[in-house]
């Protein structure tokens, strides 16, 4: 399967699930950034966001406009995170939580549309 086909059904299918369960169990945004100011919390979901922004990068560094670019921003957005929470924990948390509070309904309907168009590109759902 074409590396860019397998992400973009990752991601796809991850931004949907996130957004389905944020938008389900609103509570669990609370709690994750309650989660955020225990430093054991935040050491492993900043390797997890790492290691995935990482591999993504590895496996995908498309730098050209079209779809594909979406997915290489996307590892590079986790990556970036990922050592945001790593070298600079507090700092970091405090910017996502700023970012997450002023803008959740705008970030959500852009997880669920990017997701959307994500499996889109995976499945050939809609022919482009």
């Amino acid at each position: 399967m074409d590396t860019s086909l397998f992400l973009a059904k990752f991601w796809g299918w991850y931004l949907l699930i996130f957004f389905f369960v944020l938008s389900f169990n609103p509570k669990r945004i609370k709690q994750i950034f309650e989660d955020l100011k225990d430093q054991k919390f935040v050491i492993l979901a900043a390797f997890a966001a790492i290691i995935i922004g990482l591999l993504n990068i590895l496996f995908h560094n498309i730098w050209e406009l079209s779809w594909k670019f979406i997915i290489t921003a996307l590892g590079w957005t986790s990556l970036f995170i990922g050592l945001g929470l790593f070298v600079f924990p507090e700092s970091t948390t405090r910017k996502l939580a700023v970012l997450n509070f002023k803008f959740v309904q705008t970030i959500y309907v852009l997880l669920f549309l990017l997701g959307i168009f994500l499996l889109n590109m995976g499945y050939e759902l809609v022919l482009q």
